[in-house]
């Protein structure tokens, strides 16, 4: 009898094993703690979510941890908040001088200012979130620099105003790649294959189909979404390329989104905790890895971009 030397390529699912009602009580106290202390609770209220569903979440017989600080996050959101301030100080200021010129130079610089700030925000809740999340003690790293994204994001938006929003797709793909890229998983590397005229061509097909069909392919662009941003995320493992799947059906996808528009329209909001469970659940179940040794994965340490003192970098946030 021959012996069938051929290996089927390893698959491997996710696992959120999350119960709503344990999840509700976390979600619930964080809310009403955030709101008696006007928001000064959020870091914490953040921190114990993140927490918990990534203790939920298993990848073969191991589960995710979180590791982020609390009182970190405060440091850098109460810096943010003041920059926020400053803000809307020039565009009070501006709305409050009579001045048409004064009030137009006050409106741009708003916007200028608070789009050239977006890229250190991002960029500090990816490295924020890659840096305090681990697997088997291997934890996720970010290797990109802010300065990059920065320029990244500043050309983006400029081309995007002059070709009137034609450019944001390209835009958003642009930025989604470097995120993406720069990321390592002990010995996995990450990239984005997707392009912005696939994304492009999904968007306009809603456009064009959406109210025709009475908001019926909205279904369907949820379906094409979620299929590109999964399925064109490239991983490699010691030169090996490991296959993203998501075999989600239009049944699958239609009774999720209907159950949770019902229990949320039903419960006045009240279900928001359950939906969240229910949509990490259907999200980990239809997630298939193809080509990934678990027992292969290692932990890697990368250099990362030197950019001067971060204690001392005022544009670095760490932010979950």
């Amino acid at each position: 009898m021959l012996e069938n030397t051929h290996q089927a390529t390893p698959s491997k699912k996710l696992r959120y094993s999350a119960e709503g009602s344990t999840f509700a009580l976390i979600y619930f106290k964080n809310l009403v703690l955030t709101v008696l202390t006007l928001g000064l609770y959020y870091p914490w209220a953040r921190v114990a979510l993140l927490k918990y569903q990534h203790r939920a979440t298993s990848l073969g017989d191991k589960t995710f941890d979180f590791h982020g600080i609390p009182s970190t996050i405060f440091k850098s959101y109460a810096k943010l908040y003041l920059l926020i301030v400053l803000l809307y100080s020039v565009l009070f200021f501006g709305l409050l001088s009579q001045n048409d010129l004064t009030s137009a130079i006050c409106l741009g610089s708003f916007y200028l200012l608070l789009v050239l700030l977006l890229p250190f925000v991002l960029h500090g809740i990816v490295q924020y979130r890659s840096k305090n999340t681990s697997w088997k003690g291997i934890t996720l790293q970010y290797l990109g620099s802010k300065y990059e994204l920065f320029w990244a994001v500043l050309q983006g938006v400029l081309i995007t105003l002059l070709t009137l929003g034609i450019y944001a797709p390209w835009f958003h793909t642009k930025i989604r790649k470097y995120l993406i890229s720069h990321l390592r998983f002990g010995n996995l590397s990450f990239d984005f294959k997707g392009t912005g005229e696939t994304l492009f061509w999904i968007q306009l097909k809603c456009i064009l189909f959406l109210i025709p069909s009475l908001g019926i392919y909205s279904f369907w662009y949820l379906r094409n979404l979620l299929n590109f941003y999964v399925e064109n995320i490239e991983i490699t493992q010691d030169g090996k390329k490991v296959a993203l799947k998501f075999d989600i059906q239009m049944g699958d996808l239609f009774q999720l989104i209907i159950i949770n528009v019902v229990l949320r329209m039903i419960t006045l909001g009240i279900a928001t905790p359950w939906i969240m469970t229910r949509n990490l659940q259907f999200f980990s179940k239809h997630l298939v890895i193809e080509g990934i040794e678990l027992s292969e994965i290692q932990q890697v340490t990368y250099s990362t971009p030197q950019t001067g003192a971060q204690a001392t970098d005022f544009l670095h946030f760490d932010l979950a």
